[in-house]
């Protein structure tokens, strides 16, 4: 391949992402990050509460499920999550002094209000997953998605008593503004970016201070179970391993581990132990912060973000003039 000249290479915007949503910013060099209590981890547990209908309106872009309606297989063992597996992986959590951060469809505020009430109970941060599960972002305007965002922010908050700070895209999907949109409606971080291992500064139209808060796909239990059919135990090896590296890493500036469940995938009787083996592991190490993602955004916009900036701008600086 033809070596470009440097020229070219500036042109290009090789120091700059194609998302315009943050700058391309080196794991090395960065200032360091130390979590509370001198941690060299911050952990976090993402338990997805989702609602979804057995017969949605249609989504020109997508379907919600794979067979025709009704599916009730599809339907029924997300019931189940939310009828059993719920209890059984709100059970583990609490024998790990583990407060969960709750990735919420608001529309369980109203069809199952007991669960969030037990959530709320136990001092769980509750995130904005927006309101069904089975109802998309794609194609719509920025006005709907905007309705779309706060009344799921306006609901989890009359429900719960506290505005969310975070966002997860329901079912991943999001536009170009829906960053944009959550950051206006008065947000801190999101869980839609998958690209870094510890905090990092988001670019939004609107110049506020938003975030990124690694929300890690390869350990989300659905990813593994589904989309990539690994067995219980292999998943419960890769969650340890994947702390080990991150606690390793840690002790030179502090990273972010998160494991995103679903209760009707984790919590399955013979997928439990796999978790429950991972939760001894990783809370029976010292220097672990053991926290919410609102925390974990709160703590790094209040210590670290304006030298993140710096840092940014600094090597965008060296790396222009090179």
């Amino acid at each position: 391949m033809r070596r470009q000249p440097k020229t070219e290479q500036k042109h290009t915007g090789a120091m700059h992402s194609d998302l315009k949503l943050y700058d391309y910013w080196p794991y090395r060099d960065r200032p360091r990050i130390v979590w509370p209590g001198g941690a060299r981890i911050a952990f976090w547990v993402a338990p997805n509460i989702e609602f979804y209908e057995l017969d949605p309106p249609a989504n020109p872009c997508r379907k919600p499920w794979p067979r025709p309606y009704p599916d009730v297989g599809g339907y029924s063992i997300r019931d189940y999550g939310n009828r059993v597996g719920h209890e059984r992986q709100m059970r583990l959590l609490d024998r790990f002094g583990i407060r969960g951060s709750v990735s919420l469809s608001a529309a369980l505020c109203e069809h199952h209000p007991e669960i969030v009430a037990a959530c709320a109970g136990r001092d769980w941060e509750f995130f904005s997953h927006g309101i069904y599960n089975t109802r998309y972002t794609y194609g719509l305007s920025e006005e709907q998605e905007r309705a779309m965002i706060l009344d799921a922010m306006d609901t989890i908050e009359k429900h719960t008593g506290r505005r969310p700070a975070g966002y997860l895209a329901p079912a991943l999907s999001h536009s170009e503004r829906t960053m944009d949109l959550f950051a206006e409606a008065g947000g801190v971080y999101t869980c839609d970016l998958f690209h870094d291992d510890q905090p990092t500064p988001v670019r939004v139209r609107g110049g506020q201070r938003f975030i990124s808060i690694p929300y890690s796909l390869e350990m989300n239990d659905t990813i593994a179970y589904v989309v990539n059919r690994i067995e219980p135990r292999r998943y419960g090896a890769m969650l340890r391993d994947n702390f080990d590296r991150l606690y390793a890493e840690g002790e030179s500036s502090g990273t972010v581990m998160c494991i995103p469940t679903h209760n009707y995938q984790v919590s399955c009787p013979h997928r439990l132990h796999a978790l429950e083996q991972a939760l001894d592991y990783i809370t029976g190490h010292e220097d672990v912060w053991v926290t919410t993602g609102r925390e974990i955004a709160e703590y790094f916009l209040n210590h670290y973000y304006d030298a993140a900036l710096e840092d940014i701008r600094r090597k965008l600086e060296v790396a222009d003039g090179a």
